[in-house]
């Protein structure tokens, strides 16, 4: 464990101590030597007192003046040897020394100087303590080494001391760990840091260098029982008495003293603070035993306040408030001459106690560890205050009178005894001795008090009296001497006693003190003052140059602080209007009105740049930018010196005010008055910071190169310095209710910076009702400074840091832990307006939002109230679920004085669970989130463990009343659970910067009153687009990986039976049935890896995952959603691939035949011409080999493809499908000629729409909207067709009707058609489709006729003949033919297949990644482009013919990609260096296996080859065919023949790929693909393909299977009038969604039957939208500017008027639409450069 203070590491035992202990030597400015250890010392104590021979590594001891006598060998006879029993101990170290005393007498606070023979060297010295009552400095000297043994041991510290000796400060300070730290080198920042001792303090501290954090912590903490500790199980023994009962026990003073000789002048004031609150005595002058100099604690003591009610003859005397050193109160001092049997200290006590409240103001001998010798305390004065309450009953005195208290001897303090004498209106002399010397008290105005016990055995009265007659003698000031004299009284008349004489200075004329002005004083008296020096002197004299500006503290703010005032005020309000337009008008537009209200905005902040900046702000400033130490002594000087002017101001407004009421009550002008005064009259260093931030705003508003901008971006920099020094700074404005976030963000963002990014912040917050102890628990908990003062509560909402130390950041995984203070709910202020609950609610939203562990402050007695913060809070845990944020609640109970009461009130805990639970209930049915049920569905809570019960602040009744020791105790408890809750409950921080997003995006959220739907957090935006990311490149593996094998599955049902004649159909769905199961396995995998990385990203607590924790189910959603998608998808392409193999079969089939036929008639032909006597000539065979073919011919004739009538079939499909439709959709089908349909434009008729709706609105309208959405249907039905027939034709595969089937699904979706739009629209599509598909068709039979296909193939059949007759070796023709017809298509078709998916994976992983990995990135880039290319017809495109526009757009992206570098010349090069290499070795393989079956079967060998890439290439069936017509070569010649004709076409494809290069070629290279990789990427970003239903903006949600659609960037509902939305006026309608959700504006289209319905409710019936409202002017600027350029072509378009455009509209540039895109999308600039 480490100690604030020590270094980490250091010793727990000083060498010092140490070296005592074994009796070796250890000088401290040497490092230690290794010796042989003499032996210990023995207890010189117990040795004879008579003079010994010395023996190695003993004492010799020298008896002092009690000797009798003369003949003695050794006497040191002198005044510095005190008593006759006293002795010094001598170590020499030598065996013989005979030690002789020096001839001069030793002298106080002097060596004596004892020479002997063991020492060797001339002029080498022991040194000796004599024990004079005046020595300081203790001996490590070094003795020569002498007769060969160790050097001389040094002097043992163990009883070596007297009772009245004292120690050099030093020595002390090293003793408690803290010469370090001496000279204020421990400062209050550096206490206040959080640190493994902070919370693990104990009450019995190990060591003695734990003594001095254990006070300070429990001293911080207002602790009464601080100054009562000591060490536990000492470690070692270094004690200043003689006595062993103390040898590890430090003085309480002595340990005051040193603790104050070490602190910074701020940590001195907060202790002194912290003194007084307990009731302690705080130092008045502070000694220092070295330079026998005091110093006077006026600096430390400022920051107390007190106050009391004096007696007054009237029954309504006022209350007194105020400093204490600027009170005028009266001091009577107590001091000690000589010896006195009374304690000083105690009497002190009692005289300021009563029977039943007693206060141990003043340490004392039956303190604990009061009896412990002091050591560098004597000349402490301490002062305590005893202060009236008003109560005769209970105050002691009836007037304020402070005790001063000299520590020690006053004889020897004379400096001291002069000041008090002259300061003070009376002093008490304690005294036993009958010879006072009352000198120092001679000639003073002060009355002198003699107190003694006559119960002394050496008393004398008659001596005492006499004494007293001389002085009163020879004084000539008559202030004479009043004897008190302790009799036989018991304790409480003898204290009654002195009351009486005390009660007669303070009521009576007297001198009063103001310790304000007794710096002079103290300057005469040689006593330094804690504030002379500069720092503190230049920081006073900024300060009063800016209060001396103060006469009227309203006045003064609204001439000197004008910019926060009502201007702040109306743009705050301006704000919130402009978020919540409630109230907007509703014949004005809703844009119109946010213009306005912009526009007002603007002329306030044009008004508050007309102001100079003030004189006081310019000091203020000036101030703040002075060094460190300077600048917190000016902000310190400036709040005391405020607080100072705004007390007297409120105290007189306070009692105008009473006495308005109790006078005049009918005068409700004057009250409220006076009541708006005394709300406005405070003033303190947050007014100024609050200035200095709208300084910045306003600065802000500038253009950027505005000098006045630079000149004020300095600014942030110094709040943020303060920030880190711990100074409280003002997050949310109290006055205004608002956030200056521009200030703030710049603020937060240096503190970022200046401490080098390590920003990590945990949050704790208390929330309560108002006076209910906020402030004080926290400055309780952890030593801090919020404001705290009766009637002058927190207002808004403030933020301190606390910097956590090295050790405990990796436990707590954070750099500071901010601490917000908050203004209290229910406030009486607030609770007569009308906003009072919309008020708490702002607040307790905001806080909750940004806490980690929030502190619900609440009463136990008080259920109402209870219920009521609770009420509140209850929502705001509720919307910070909603937001993925559950933060942990934990309850305080104050004011609870049964401390058995956790285990007394389970019963009520449970009650109030309970209770919790009905409230987020009801909380849950307000938000519409019904789906939570219990508390603890909201937040986290332990029933058990996160209740806390604290008893009452005061001990007793204040003003006198210290803190309860149980108050602070319990404090300590709850502090100590909260760091565990930090350490242990998984708590993610945010950095500085992530903490400011966060309170930016929920301020804008709390300040729109549908909280839950308009929450658009940056940080959970963040969240959210990392988790999309990471999501996308799941899903896109899981494409990818599926894609792959589908090719592979394709191509193997496609290679299926290749090499096999009449294959039957059925075996082809046993394939497909055997694909089916494989793919639902592999599906099954791939599923099971998104959803294991899904959970694994959840489990990651160092990613943001609590804030889209409430997305966890939609993505597993959208994994099931995309798996039968998938599913889906495969199942169509595999079985459209068997179908494809079927056709194929069919056609394959009757060639089949043809060939085999052929084949029986050319062996015959051969065998015929050989067995011919004469030789044939060429030319006989080609005769011979005609007139086989002529005969042959009629007989193939038979072989033919079936003939389709595509209309005749789409008709019967089409009937089938309107067969439910009704009669009149029958008759409109009996009437409809196929044939002739599907020609010119289609157009929606007027009267088709009175079945369709009944809305009652103009007819046009309808119809274009109609027509809109026919015209998109249409679009996408061709796009189909299409689609069937590029596969028919790169298939080389038949019509099926199917195609006509899915067509007829597609119109069948959508639900939006009437029932005779919907059958002319099927009419329609299904004409033009079915004259496409025949046409198809038709030219499917031509290209695979059978008799054509002879025809072609007579000429191979032809050579085939001819070289099988003459027995020619073929293998270098058909190693050539093979490559050419069979090999070269099936690798050109693999490098297609596959090019599409290394394409595809290209976008999504190369350089272009950052567009395609999410949806909100795609649609940034695509809006960017729009916005750079300035295209009206591209803007009319993409919003109303979205998928099209956006498709091409991927694909010219594609396109652009694969242009650069050639990149899709070195993609195909790759596929094609890997299906070469993959067919070399199929190659040899097949060879081999050909070679070891013993056979040279060519159609084996190809067989073989086929099957092995079977897989991977589709060879062409025809070629294949014709290519093993009659084959017969050598296996091995032709396989080396066909490698080299492999090698060949690899080079001629790679020369082909390089000069296709250019975009044209890339262009088309991509439209002739299987596939299209710009459908794979739309797939893949396009999302769910819904749009918004007012606007049109697309769905940006990750994944498919996500329940809620939302987009970042709605547009004016101008742009979406083809979706069905429409209004009664003709003009564009300029109102963006995100306005409209939030204004009480009303709509109707079909949803609503024609009537009207609000936006703000349009999740009844669009429950599947969330529409952000729009939280700031700017969001929406991308669109407004777009709309403002093209208003007029938009009109022509929609065929309407042009909108009216809002002035501000028109000053938007093409900078600030990129902005608003950047911001809308929460989009990272460098990501897209």
């Amino acid at each position: 464990m480490s100690y604030p203070g020590v270094p980490p590491g250091g010793p727990d035992v000083l060498p010092w101590t140490q070296a005592a202990a074994t009796g070796e030597l250890q000088h401290p400015k040497k490092k230690k030597k290794k010796k042989k250890v003499a032996p210990p010392l023995e207890d010189p104590m117990q040795q004879e007192t008579e003079a010994a021979e010395p023996q190695p590594g003993k004492g010799v001891l020298l008896p002092g003046k009690g000797i009798e006598g003369p003949e003695e060998e050794v006497q040191l006879p002198g005044k510095g040897i005190e008593g006759p029993e006293e002795e010094v101990e001598l170590h020499t170290g030598a065996p013989d020394i005979k030690a002789a005393a020096a001839a001069a007498e030793p002298q106080p606070a002097i060596w004596v100087q004892i020479t002997g023979k063991g020492v060797q060297q001339p002029g080498e010295e022991a040194h000796l303590h004599t024990g004079a009552t005046d020595m300081m400095e203790r001996t490590m000297c070094e003795v020569a080494e002498v007769m060969g043994y160790l050097k001389c041991t040094k002097l043992k510290y163990q009883n070596i001391f007297t009772a009245n000796r004292k120690v050099p400060l030093s020595d002390l300070l090293s003793v408690l760990g803290l010469r370090d730290l001496q000279g204020g080198k421990l400062t209050l920042s550096s206490f206040l840091e959080i640190n493994n001792y902070n919370y693990t303090v104990s009450d019995t501290p190990q060591v003695l260098h734990q003594l001095p954090w254990t006070f300070l912590e429990k001293l911080m903490m207002s602790n009464l029982n601080a100054r009562n500790i000591q060490c536990d199980q000492p470690m070692y023994r270094s004690s200043f008495t003689h006595d062993t009962e103390y040898s590890d026990v430090v003085n309480p003073l002595d340990l005051i003293t040193a603790l104050f000789h070490c602190a910074d002048p701020f940590l001195q004031q907060e202790m002194v603070s912290k003194m007084s609150v307990c009731q302690f005595a705080v130092p008045l002058l502070l000694p220092n035993c070295d330079t026998k100099k005091s110093t006077l604690m006026l600096w430390a003591m400022r920051d107390i306040v007190k106050n009391y009610k004096p007696h007054s003859s009237s029954s309504d005397g006022k209350f007194v408030e105020g400093r204490i050193i600027e009170m005028n109160i009266p001091m009577v001092s107590f001091v000690r001459v000589s010896k006195s049997s009374l304690s000083k200290s105690q009497t002190l006590n009692s005289l300021m106690s009563s029977l039943s409240q007693h206060n141990e103001a003043f340490i004392h001998r039956d303190t604990e560890c009061g009896d412990v010798p002091r050591k560098i305390s004597n000349g402490l004065v301490e002062v305590s205050w005893y202060l009236p309450s008003g109560n005769k009953n209970i105050d002691i005195f009836t007037q304020p009178v402070a005790m001063a208290n000299l520590r020690g001897d006053s004889r020897l303090f004379e400096t001291q005894v002069s000041f008090l004498c002259q300061t003070s209106a009376a002093v008490f002399i304690f005294s036993d001795d009958l010879e006072v010397d009352f000198s120092p008290f001679t000639n003073l105005q002060a009355e002198l008090f003699l107190v003694s016990n006559s119960q002394n055995k050496n008393y004398n009265v008659e001596k005492l009296k006499e004494e007293c007659r001389k002085y009163n003698r020879n004084n000539q000031k008559n202030n004479r001497i009043t004897e008190i004299i302790r009799n036989k009284q018991n304790k409480h008349e003898f204290v009654n006693m002195l009351r009486f004489y005390v009660k007669g200075i303070v009521e009576n004329e007297c001198v009063k003190t103001n310790m304000f002005n007794l710096e002079d004083l103290a300057r005469d008296c040689d006593i330094f003052v804690d504030h002379d020096f500069s720092g503190c002197r230049n920081g006073k004299k900024s300060a009063e140059e800016i209060s001396a500006m103060v006469k009227d503290v309203v006045s003064f703010k609204e001439e000197q602080l004008p910019l926060h005032g009502t201007i702040w005020k109306e743009i705050s309000q301006l704000e919130k209007e402009r978020c919540r337009l409630k109230n907007a008008n509703k014949e004005q537009g809703i844009e119109h009105y946010k213009a306005s209200l912009t526009i007002q905005e603007q002329k306030l902040r044009q008004k508050q740049q007309r102001y100079d900046l003030s004189h006081a702000m310019a000091k203020f400033i000036a101030g703040i930018s002075q060094p460190n130490a300077e600048c917190l002594y000016f902000l310190k000087w400036l709040k005391m010196g405020l607080d100072t002017l705004t007390r007297h101001d409120l105290v007189t407004l306070r009692q105008q005010y009473k006495d308005c009421c109790n006078q005049n009550p009918q005068n409700k002008e004057l009250i409220k008055k006076l009541d708006e005064e005394i709300s406005n009259c405070s003033l303190g260093p947050e007014h100024f910071f609050r200035e200095l931030g709208q300084i910045y705003e306003c600065a802000c508003c500038l253009p950027q190169d505005d000098p006045a901008r630079e000149q004020v971006q300095h600014l942030p920099r110094l709040c943020a310095q303060m920030l880190l020094d711990g100074f409280p700074v003002e997050l949310v404005d109290g006055d205004a209710s608002n956030i200056p976030m521009k200030w703030i963000s710049a603020v937060l963002t240096e503190l970022h910076r200046l401490v080098n990014n390590k920003s990590r912040i945990l949050v704790l917050t208390v929330l309560g009702v108002q006076s209910t102890g906020k402030s004080t628990l926290l400055n309780t908990m952890f030593g801090v400074q919020f404001a705290v003062s009766s009637g002058r509560c927190t207002r808004g909402a403030f933020m301190l840091l606390m910097k956590v130390s090295e050790e405990l950041r990796a436990e707590l995984q954070c750099d500071f832990i901010m601490v917000i203070d908050t203004e209290g709910l229910k406030s009486p202020e607030m609770a007569s307006l009308d906003i009072s609950y919309e008020h708490d609610n702002e607040l307790a939203t905001l806080v909750i939002g940004l806490s980690d562990i929030t502190m619900i402050n609440v009463g136990l007695e008080n259920i109402t109230e209870m219920k009521d913060v609770l009420q509140i809070a209850v929502h705001a845990f509720l919307r910070m679920k909603e937001v993925g944020k559950k933060p942990r609640c934990v309850f305080v109970h104050q004011n609870v004085s049964d401390m058995s009461a956790h285990d007394k009130n389970m019963r009520d805990r449970n009650k109030l669970v309970e209770q919790l639970n009905e409230m987020t209930q009801t909380a849950a049915k307000m938000e519409k989130k019904e789906a939570n049920t219990k508390f603890t569905d909201v937040m986290k809570y332990d029933l058990d463990k996160d209740c806390y019960y604290i008893p009452g602040l005061w001990h007793g009744t204040p003003p006198m009343a210290p803190v309860s020791h149980g108050y602070s105790e319990a404090v300590y408890e709850l502090k100590k659970s909260l760091i565990h809750l930090l350490k242990h409950d998984n708590t993610q921080c945010n950095y500085a910067i992530e903490f400011l997003k966060l309170a930016n995006s929920l301020w804008n959220a709390v300040k729109f009153e549908n909280f839950i739907f308009n929450f658009k957090n940056s940080l959970a935006a963040d969240a959210y687009l990392d988790l999309c990311t990471h999501y996308n490149n799941w899903e896109w593996t899981f494409q990818s990986e599926m894609n792959k094998w589908l090719v592979s599955k394709e191509i193997m049902i496609s290679n299926f039976g290749m090499t096999r004649k009449n294959v039957e159909i059925s075996q082809l769905q046993t394939i497909l049935k055997d694909v089916l199961d494989e793919v639902s396995k592999k599906l099954h995998e791939e599923e099971q890896e998104i959803l294991n990385n899904l959970k694994q990203y959840f489990m990651n607590k160092d990613s943001k995952v609590g804030l889209v924790e409430k997305y966890r189910q939609d993505f597993k959603n959208s994994v099931n959603a995309l798996t039968q998608y998938t599913a889906h998808s495969v199942r169509k392409r595999l079985e459209q691939a068997i179908l494809i193999r079927s056709e194929m079969e069919k056609v394959a089939s009757i060639k089949n035949k043809q060939t085999d036929i052929i084949e029986t008639k050319v062996m015959d032909l051969i065998k015929r011409c050989r067995e011919k006597a004469a030789a044939l000539s060429k030319g006989d065979l080609s005769i011979e080999f005609d007139k086989m073919w002529s005969d042959i011919m009629p007989e193939l004739s038979n072989f033919k493809l079936q003939q389709t009538d595509v209309h005749q079939n789409a008709y019967y499909i089409l009937k089938g499908n309107l067969s439910e439709k009704g009669g009149h959709v029958s008759e409109m089908l009996s009437k409809v000629k196929l044939r002739t349909c599907g020609q010119g434009e289609f157009t929606v008729k007027a009267d088709w729409l009175s079945i369709w709706t009944d809305v009652n609105a103009e007819t046009t309208q309808h119809v274009i909207k109609r027509q809109a959405v026919c015209d998109h249907f249409i679009t996408e039905c061709r796009n189909l067709i299409g689609h069937h027939i590029d596969v028919m034709k790169s298939k080389n595969t038949d019509y099926n009707d199917t195609y006509i089937k899915e067509l007829l699904r597609t119109i069948d979706d959508q639900k939006l058609l009437s029932n005779e739009c919907e059958a002319s629209l099927k009419f329609y599509v299904i004409g033009f489709a079915a004259h496409d598909f025949q046409k198809a068709h038709n030219e499917f039979r031509s290209h695979n006729d059978p008799q054509e296909h002879l025809e072609s193939s007579k000429s191979t059949f032809w050579e085939i003949f001819l070289a099988l007759f003459n027995e020619k070796d073929l293998c270098l023709k058909k190693a050539q033919e093979f490559t050419k017809t069979c090999v070269k298509p099936a690798v050109q078709d693999y490098v297609s297949r596959y090019l599409v998916l290394m394409i595809t994976d290209e976008m999504k992983t190369g350089d272009e990644a950052v567009k395609f990995n999410t949806r909100i990135n795609f649609q940034f880039a695509i809006l960017k482009q729009l916005l750079e290319e300035h295209s009206f017809e591209k803007y009319k495109s993409y919003t109303t013919s979205y998928e099209p526009f956006v498709k091409d757009w991927i694909k010219q992206q594609i396109i652009k990609r694969m242009s650069t570098s050639g990149q899709l010349p070195q993609l195909e090069k790759q596929l094609l260096s890997d299906i070469v290499s993959k067919i070399n070795q199929v190659i040899t393989s097949s060879e081999e296996n050909n070679r070891s079956a013993g056979g040279k079967d060519i159609k084996a060998f190809i067989q073989q080859f086929c099957s092995s890439l079977q897989d991977k290439l589709v060879i062409p069936r025809d070629a294949l065919d014709i290519f093993m017509i009659l084959i017969s070569v050598d296996t091995e010649q032709f396989s080396f023949y066909l490698k080299e004709f492999i090698k060949d076409m690899e080079e001629s494809l790679v020369q082909d790929y390089d000069r296709r290069s250019n975009s044209s070629h890339i262009t088309e290279r991509i439209e002739q693909l299987p596939s299209k990789p710009d459908d794979l990427l739309f797939s893949s970003v396009c999302g769910c393909g819904h749009q918004c239903p007012f606007c049109g903006a697309p769905c940006e949600a990750g994944g498919q299977g996500h329940t809620t659609h939302f987009s970042s960037m709605h547009r004016p509902k101008a742009f979406g009038r083809y979706i069905g939305l429409w209004h009664d006026s003709k003009q564009l309608d300029t109102n963006v969604c995100t306005t409209s959700v939030i204004s009480d504006h009303k709509f109707k289209n079909s949803k609503t039957k024609g009537e009207y319905h609000p936006y703000k409710e349009y999740r009844a019936l669009y429950p599947e939208w969330e529409i952000a409202g729009d939280a700031s002017v700017e969001a929406s600027d991308y669109w407004k500017y777009v709309m403002m350029k093209f208003n007029k072509e938009l009109a022509e378009a929609h065929k309407a008027e042009p909108a009216d455009i809002p002035e501000e509209w028109k000053t938007l540039t093409q900078e600030d639409a990129l902005t608003a895109l950047k911001k809308a999308f929460n989009i990272r600039v460098t990501s897209f450069l």
